[in-house]
């Protein structure tokens, strides 16, 4: 009895086999599909891409006027902060050349196309800083705009975007009978004109701080630019140059490798730093909103500091107790990116919070805050009053020529003998109104109830010749 209930609970081995095959033939057929769906070396045209970029490297005649336009078209988009003309720019910048051409030739151990690609690279960035240093400096605008004070400092985001731009550029240059205009640009927009753009900026108005971030910014899209196409060239085994002395192709190998090394390790390095950075800054933020709260107390400022590992909070209102601010120093320490860091809470001595006993850069702050909400207040009452004030005078004076207005009535009402207009002040002893008022005197033998008829038609034709809500036709006799 007992083997009969093992083996009636336990299926046949060739259940078992049965189950095993059919989901290795779903694997399988999966592993198929995610190949044809990902697979880009059978449609790769190695040695058309090699002719390409190498075609694409050079910078004279026409790329080199193509450029100076596509700056200037930048440089104005960021002058104005839109968004729009500096896409437009990107279209049409030969940028990319020298760049994408330094990554191929590392990976295919090609030192003269190297030697070309740093050349024209250099002859690019100084061309293109020259002319957005001579926009800069003869535009009458020179206010930092926040296009342009976004391209001063790497973030995180603009290295994943060099990454990704670099790696959609060389994926589509290396498909077969490709157009890859377009990704061309978004790299181009994304990554590298704006950069240099603004280093033109910061020198022209004499900040080097400017200038030196956004050189820094570039440099760095530029490294992952040519870090993309070095990957995804050994990726599809472009072919190594041969070299007719087997010691120089060895020497170069060398050279390559080295290179490689030399722009892997510190990108790799920037990668990781400018990634903590943003996950700090992040989490911090979070931090701030969701936990740093207490009841009667406002936050009305909070800086936080990478490098030192600090985060401040000024804080107004009810007094924060000691004891609340330890347990959000305990909390934050819960935070596996914040465990390091110091929180600072700022506040004033009294338990009103009074402003006074805050920082002066706070203080400042706030003081800056309500002027501008005061100003704009007082703007808005200025206009409304002034709009007023016109309607009134609209009123009292009539926004009309009573004689054009007076023959157009006596064109179309021919029973009219008098007309007279005056602002009638009238109260219901609620409020008082002005109400624009026209006397109508007809002949004599006119009906009462075409009077009437008239006198209604002509004061619906009056509201809407007058551009009135409100007026009055009395008829007299």
């Amino acid at each position: 009895m007992e083997n009969q209930d093992n083996i009636g609970s336990n299926p046949p081995p060739q259940e078992n086999e049965l189950e095993f095959g059919r989901a290795k033939g779903i694997w399988n057929s999966i592993k198929v599909f995610l190949s044809e769906l990902l697979d880009i070396r059978g449609d790769t045209d190695r040695e058309t891409t090699v002719e390409s970029i190498k075609k694409d490297i050079s910078f004279k005649g026409h790329n080199a006027w193509i450029l100076v336009f596509s700056i200037f078209v930048a440089s104005i988009g960021l002058n104005v902060s839109s968004t729009a003309v500096v896409i437009g720019a990107m279209l049409i910048s030969p940028l990319m050349g020298p760049i994408v051409g330094v990554g191929l030739s590392v990976a295919i151990n090609d030192v003269d196309t190297l030697k070309k690609s740093f050349i024209n690279l250099g002859v690019m960035v100084g061309l293109s800083v020259l002319t957005a240093f001579i926009y800069f400096l003869v535009s009458p605008v020179k206010e930092e705009t926040p296009e342009l004070i976004a391209r001063t400092y790497p973030t995180i985001l603009d290295v994943l975007i060099a990454i990704f731009g670099g790696l959609a550029l060389i994926v589509a240059k290396t498909k077969r009978g490709t157009i890859a205009s377009v990704i061309f640009g978004v790299a181009i927009a994304t990554a590298l004109m704006p950069p240099l753009c603004t280093v033109g900026y910061g020198l022209a108005i004499g900040n080097g701080a400017y200038a030196l971030g956004a050189l820094y910014l570039f440099s760095i899209n530029a490294v992952f630019i040519a870090l993309s196409t070095f990957v995804v060239s050994k990726l599809l085994g472009f072919p190594l140059v041969k070299y007719a002395n087997s010691k120089r192709r060895k020497r170069t190998a060398q050279i390559a490798s080295t290179i490689a090394i030399i722009v892997i390790i510190p990108s790799v390095i920037l990668f990781v730093n400018l990634l903590r950075k943003q996950v700090f800054e992040t989490k911090a933020g979070e931090f701030l909103s969701q936990t740093v709260q207490f009841s009667g107390a406002e936050k009305l400022r909070s800086t936080i500091n990478y490098q030192n590992r600090e985060i401040e909070v000024f804080m107004i209102g009810a007094q924060v107790p000691q004891a609340t601010i330890e347990t959000w120093r305990t909390q934050m320490g819960d935070v596996e990116a914040l465990k390091e860091a110091r929180l600072v809470v700022r506040q004033g001595e009294q338990q009103t919070g009074d402003i006074a006993a805050l920082s002066s850069q706070v203080r400042s702050g706030i003081l800056e805050d309500l002027y501008v909400r005061n100003q704009e207040v007082i703007e808005n009452k200025d206009a409304r009053i002034a709009l007023l004030e016109n309607e009134l005078l609209k009123y009292q004076k009539g926004d009309f020529s009573f004689r054009e207005l007076s023959r157009e009535i006596k064109a179309n009402y021919e029973n009219v003998e008098n007309l007279s207009y005056a602002n009638m002040i009238t109260t219901n002893f609620d409020r008082i109104d002005t109400i624009p008022t026209f006397n109508v005197t007809w002949k004599r033998n006119v009906p009462s109830r075409a009077r009437t008829a008239d006198a209604e038609r002509m004061q619906n034709w009056l509201n809407i010749r007058l551009k009135l809500d409100t007026l009055a036709v009395r008829s007299q006799n």
